[in-house]
């Protein structure tokens, strides 16, 4: 499924938002160097809500909620992840954007 979606996703030069980071962006350590985005030179961007197994409707719209203030101060995520997840004891939550494919400075 992941691997269809990545012709759709760069053909209408959509914005993918996943709870299956991944698949498109490979392992957290070392993003971008596996998964469906892997060596794509040119995207509009990945969202990935990182969540607990089991993630309940309220805990994705919290994390949903950081992403939409995020973007409301940057709305570009020309190769760009914006990743949002929740502290192991629950109590915050953690934003982090990154390059992807990273750039020569960030390699």
């Amino acid at each position: 499924m992941a691997r269809e979606l990545k012709e759709i996703l760069l053909n209408q030069n959509w914005v993918l938002v996943t709870w299956n980071c991944k698949d498109f962006r490979g392992p957290k350590e070392a993003p971008g160097t596996k998964g469906v985005l892997a060596g794509v030179p040119l995207h509009a961007g990945l969202i990935c809500i990182d969540g607990p197994t089991g993630m309940d409707l309220e805990l994705q719209t919290i994390l949903f909620n950081e992403v939409l203030r995020e973007l409301a101060d940057d709305p570009d995520l020309t190769n760009q992840v914006l990743e949002v997840s929740m502290s192991e004891a629950g109590d915050k939550t953690e934003l982090v954007r990154y390059e992807m494919p990273a750039t020569l400075d960030n390699a």
